[in-house]
């Protein structure tokens, strides 16, 4: 079986998104870049994370061809596919449609960073994405336009995509953003939040990304 790993990495990390409750039923979707081959995993279409087994996650080339596989690959591919065309340090990608984050998506508003946390893995001020329909080449076009420095991007009355050097960085992403959009949501209700300037944005960043851990 080719890409065993990471084809491992993809269903722990739809799991772990189940867990912290950012997809629901089979929503939502799950991709990683082979370094050495170039070869793309992909969770398969309409099947719930927890009962996935290796065979079901289905491995593309860049152009969308399978490779090998025996399902229908996530109807988000082309999308996937574009951001990976257009960024080579993105080599993991991960949707959804987490609850906090989304409702600023259909709001169409952006989600500032005011907290230490945000800026630590997902780096800056998440916009939004113009809306265009699932798996059109619009969508992914619109998602391209906005990626920054950032980890993520808004998708109008759709949700959220965060990105990563590989899938697991993509989860974290994801999650610290819908952690952060929650406290900015709850914040609104009370008063204004304080945005964080842009050094200190760098400087939670750096300290995260360089100092934080055990490496």
């Amino acid at each position: 079986m080719i890409l065993e790993n990471l084809r491992k990495e993809l269903i722990r990390a739809g799991i772990q998104l189940k867990e912290y409750g950012l997809v629901t039923l089979t929503g939502g979707n799950v991709s990683a870049r082979d370094y050495r081959t170039g070869l793309i995993a992909i969770t398969p279409s309409g099947m719930e994370y927890h009962g996935l087994d290796l065979e079901d996650i289905v491995i593309v080339d860049i152009d969308g061809n399978i490779v090998d596989g025996i399902r229908k690959p996530s109807s988000d591919l082309i999308t996937h596919l574009q951001i990976y065309r257009a960024k080579e340090d993105i080599n993991g990608i991960i949707h959804t449609h987490s609850t906090y984050a989304s409702c600023f998506a259909v709001l169409n508003e952006s989600i500032p960073v005011v907290s230490t946390t945000m800026a630590n893995e997902v780096g800056g001020e998440v916009p939004v994405a113009k809306y265009a329909p699932v798996g059109s080449h619009e969508l992914g076009e619109n998602i391209i336009e906005k990626i920054g420095s950032q980890q993520a991007v808004l998708l109008q009355n759709h949700g959220v995509f965060t990105f990563g050097k590989d899938v697991y960085h993509a989860l974290v992403s994801a999650v610290m953003l819908e952690d952060s959009a929650k406290v900015c949501y709850l914040a609104k209700n009370i008063g204004e939040p304080l945005r964080l300037s842009q050094e200190e944005i760098r400087r939670a960043n750096n300290l995260y990304q360089y100092s934080y851990g055990q490496n």
